[in-house]
């Protein structure tokens, strides 16, 4: 099981490049007796496995957990190492409650996701992967389409020409599900590969970068409990576009 925080913000669930990790987790001090006594305050049956949990160099906040015969291998994102006790509790009770199908109660878990969707935590989430990411793309330059010189232009057109440009390229696959997304981390724009050929007209692949750099302007917020990524404010701005519907119109003909 793997369990990770929407980093990204605004990202739509960038995976650009693998992360850099250290060798060998480290122990979480007291980390077997907190796993041991979670267990027993979700009324897990039987008697608690043996638990070996450890910090690791995730590129985002990440927590996992898998058996192997009698020992339960737990992970937390090393980003927790200064955490407070009632958040360690928290992340183990989201993990244990899906690996053993127990109701975790909000006040146990509450205290993990407070922390997680924190605009401090989300700030050092971004340097994190800033320093650990690895983005997999190719550069702007396509076969048919340079995404530099489309950001320039529609910067002048629609943000008068004040947004900074960020890391732009093309996937190095093709995505199925996704035409482009922007990972703050990192500060990058990817577009899918799939829109660079001949039969792609130009204001779709102008449209996605458009949506793309909205997130640049308008970062993910913390609302009440939630995150927003797409506020009214980016709704209203990303209509804004001359070809719109258009472009919505052909991308929904290309996600077929």
């Amino acid at each position: 099981m793997r369990y990770q925080t929407s980093a990204r913000d605004g990202s739509g669930g960038l995976k650009p490049g693998s992360a850099k990790r250290i060798a060998r987790g480290a122990i979480v001090p007291g980390g077997a007796a907190l796993l041991q006594r979670v267990y027993t305050r979700l009324g897990c049956e039987g008697r608690p496995p043996r638990f070996r949990v450890e910090f690791y160099a995730y590129s985002s906040l990440v927590l996992t957990v898998r058996r192997r015969e009698d020992t339960v291998w737990v992970r937390l994102s090393d980003l927790l190492q200064r955490a407070p006790l009632r958040v360690l509790e928290g992340a183990a009770a989201l993990l244990l409650s899906r690996m053993y199908r127990r109701r975790a109660p909000a006040w146990l878990t509450t205290p993990y996701l407070e922390y997680a969707r924190s605009n401090r935590t989300r700030e050092r989430i971004n340097q994190l992967r800033r320093q650990r990411i690895r983005p997999g793309a190719a550069g702007p330059q396509g076969q048919h389409f340079d995404l530099h010189k489309l950001f320039d232009e529609l910067n002048t057109r629609y943000f008068a020409g004040r947004l900074e440009r960020p890391h732009i390229g093309w996937s190095n696959r093709n995505w199925r599900r996704q035409f482009g997304c922007y990972d703050p981390g990192p500060n990058h724009i990817l577009l899918n590969r799939r829109m660079d050929r001949p039969g792609v007209p130009q204001f779709a692949v102008e449209y996605v970068l458009f949506h793309e750099m909205l997130h640049v302007k308008h970062p993910t917020r913390r609302s009440g409990c939630s995150l927003v990524s797409h506020s009214r404010e980016f709704r209203e701005e990303e209509k804004r576009f001359a070809e719109f519907e258009r472009a919505r119109k052909v991308l929904d003909r290309l996600a077929r």
